[in-house]
């Protein structure tokens, strides 16, 4: 800070960081600001920080996975929806642990907070016979000479398993990886983007419980102004002590302080009104919303009226969010298993979503009043196939 110590030592820079005596001098402080402290960017910070210790990114992870989670899959064969099918058996009920939908919800989770889902095939005598979820954190990509993946290493209890992807009838593991501008293999979740709204939002709320700790009163000093106007050091050290003994801590919040002998409290930190505390929490609160594509409305964020009301706002999660996840998993699901099934098909249905009927009615309105189309073409265009 040179120029601001020019102005006020006229002109002298060798003022020392502190300079603090005991014996008749004045005490003078200066600090600079140092540097902020950011968590890490691996995935167990991130997870450790973000989903387990901060409620804006717990709710968002939680709200997209089980939302798209009731979106149901069903199987075509040719374009037509069949109601039995192995295909849609091992969705139901993809191994022993899990049912299809907690498979699919750790999925949809996997990827919010990882960028990265993996499935892995149980493959028994040439048929696909189950499906297991794996953890992103211990996976890796074995690349081969020309750098697409050859294989995957899965490292749990000190061992690592190598799953060939040469298997048949398919891949021994589905990658699932959102966009990475930055990386050939792996994706980048929502998580990762928000890292930085994550750090100050937790940031305040350790600082609100600091404060409550410390009898919800901001720092300040003890002007002592009798005698000599400065205390002897084995007083200063008697003094430091009592307070930490006395006055420090929830439990001694309240505590009347008795001053004597010259001894002046004086506030000196800025108060949470003066650092705008509460509307930096709600901004990193919404920046948060904003990484993992969930309105802010739908969180109790306050001082975002983008929309209408909720109903605008969920249509807004569903339309922007959910509907592109959800189709992608499908799609991805359809390219993996589908030479296993006969060339089947995995289509999500979102006739059963409530807040897309609105759009599924405006577009059977659309459909049903082109008379230039015959049924089967009206059937086609509105999902609902051929019939017999």
């Amino acid at each position: 800070m040179p120029n601001i110590l020019n102005r006020l030592f006229g002109g002298r820079t060798n003022t020392p960081e502190e300079t603090k005596s005991f014996a008749g001098h004045t005490m003078l402080t200066l600090s600079q600001l140092g540097p902020a402290q950011w968590s890490g960017r691996g995935y167990a910070s991130l997870v450790n920080q973000g989903f387990t210790r901060n409620p804006v990114v717990y709710r968002c992870v939680r709200l997209i996975a089980e939302a798209a989670n009731r979106v149901p899959l069903t199987v075509k064969i040719n374009g037509q929806a069949v109601s039995e099918h192995p295909l849609l058996d091992l969705l139901t009920r993809p191994n022993g642990r899990q049912s299809g939908a907690e498979m699919l919800e750790a999925v949809y989770a996997y990827l919010q907070t990882a960028g990265n889902a993996y499935l892995q095939a149980g493959i028994v005598d040439g048929a696909v016979r189950t499906l297991f979820v794996l953890r992103p954190d211990r996976m890796s990509v074995v690349a081969g000479r020309d750098g697409w993946p050859v294989a995957y290493d899965y490292k749990a209890g000190g061992r690592a398993i190598r799953i060939s992807q040469d298997s048949v009838p398919v891949p021994g593991v589905l990658h699932m990886a959102l966009f990475h501008p930055l990386d050939d293999h792996y994706g980048m979740g929502p998580l990762e983007a928000a890292q930085t709204s994550l750090d100050i939002h937790n940031a305040s709320a350790q600082w609100n419980k600091a404060l409550l700790d410390n009898a919800a009163r901001p720092s300040g000093a003890l002007v002592y102004s009798a005698g000599t106007g400065s205390l002897t050091e084995e007083q200063f050290n008697r003094l430091k002590e009592e307070m930490e003994a006395h006055f420090a801590g929830s439990a001694n919040a309240g505590r009347p302080m008795v001053l004597d002998g010259g001894l002046d409290w004086k506030t000196i930190a800025m108060s949470p009104r003066d650092m705008d505390f509460i509307e930096a929490r709600h901004a990193a609160a919404r920046d948060i919303a904003l990484a993992f594509g969930v309105p802010p409305m739908l969180l109790g964020i306050p001082g975002d009226n983008t929309y209408a009301n909720l109903a605008e706002a969920n249509k807004a999660l569903w339309r922007q969010t959910l509907v592109p996840l959800v189709v992608r998993v499908a799609q991805e699901l359809s390219g993996w298993l589908g030479p296993a099934f006969d060339g089947a098909e995995v289509v999500p249905d979102f006739e059963s979503v409530e807040a897309l009927a609105e759009d599924r009615a405006a577009l059977w309105a659309r459909v049903g009043a082109a008379d230039f189309l015959s049924d089967a073409e009206k059937r086609e265009l509105t999902g609902v196939g051929t019939g017999a």
